[in-house]
């Protein structure tokens, strides 16, 4: 659990972005990791059975993806280490600056990404997706902020801080103001830095995945607020190369993550962080910007 002392004692020292960097914990790992499934093993390339893939995440973003220490956690963690066990496969998280991530696994360096990437067009045309999750966007100030989210146009005649690389970031910057008004966006290259932005006031909103600014409000102890509702709901999806074995891979992926929703773990693992509003179905798990 979160030592809610430490919260309330360092919370104005150290600034409420700096907490959310050193001291998430979630109730211990998630004990749902999946069993082997020979079926769904059949699917991986023989390239990637003997070797250790390597998966890029940017641990920023709690409760998707973070780090207690040395140990990376997070539902999208869990949620690899429980396809790895269905697949029969090892991998290892490697924590990644967001914007490096595809070009890292362009580059040949990481065989997945696994960093609630918003499944974008443009995205599909660097790396194949399996869409396994859906999020919206959501706004959080300063719980003494006056500033109210109504959509993408409050903006205007605002500084909005945002994670560079985000889906956040390009939908900030193509807001389209009148009244001789701008969107002034403050990228930063870690969550945890356009946090420290917000709780700092030198941007008046943060803007973020709908489920992250949930859990960024609910470990800041009354330091932030949620304003406005969700926009822009859109599938999340895991990266892999656009070559022939990192379609196999997708493929493999896809029909183990299938395989969790069949055998419950996959709504354990949501359940357990807390982001079932985002589960999809399997139906829905779909792969896209591949080759053919």
């Amino acid at each position: 659990m979160k030592r809610i002392n430490r919260l309330r004692s360092t919370i104005v020292v150290l600034g409420a972005a700096t907490l959310l960097a050193s001291t998430v914990v979630v109730a211990g790992a998630s004990t749902t990791s999946g069993k082997y499934n020979a079926t769904d093993a059949k699917l991986v390339p023989a390239a990637y059975k003997a070797t250790t893939l390597q998966v890029a995440t940017d641990a920023t973003y709690p409760p998707d993806e973070s780090m207690t220490g040395t140990k990376m956690v997070g539902f999208d963690v869990d949620l690899m280490n429980a396809i790895a066990t269905t697949l029969g496969i090892k991998v290892k998280e490697n924590n990644v600056t967001f914007d490096n991530i595809i070009g890292g696994i362009q580059g040949g360096r990481y065989q997945i990404g696994n960093s609630s990437f918003t499944d974008e067009k443009s995205r599909e045309k660097q790396v194949n997706f399996f869409d396994y999750f859906q999020a919206g966007e959501g706004v959080y100030v300063l719980s003494t902020s006056k500033f109210v989210f109504k959509g993408l146009t409050s903006f205007c005649g605002q500084k909005v801080a945002v994670e560079t690389g985000t889906t956040e970031q390009s939908d900030a910057k193509a807001i389209k103001c009148g009244g001789g008004k701008r969107v002034t966006v403050l990228s930063f290259s870690t969550q945890i830095e356009a946090n420290s932005a917000v709780q700092s006031g030198q941007a008046a909103a943060g803007f973020v995945d709908s489920q992250v600014a949930g859990y960024i409000v609910s470990l800041a102890q009354g330091f932030f607020k949620l304003t406005g509702k969700p926009v822009n709901v859109f599938p999340y999806g895991i990266a892999t190369p656009k070559t022939p074995n990192g379609l196999k891979l997708a493929k493999a992926l896809q029909a183990a993550t299938k395989t969790l929703v069949a055998n419950g773990t996959y709504g354990a693992i949501l359940k357990h962080w807390g982001v079932t509003s985002g589960a999809v179905p399997a139906s829905r798990m779909v792969l896209n910007g591949a080759k053919s």
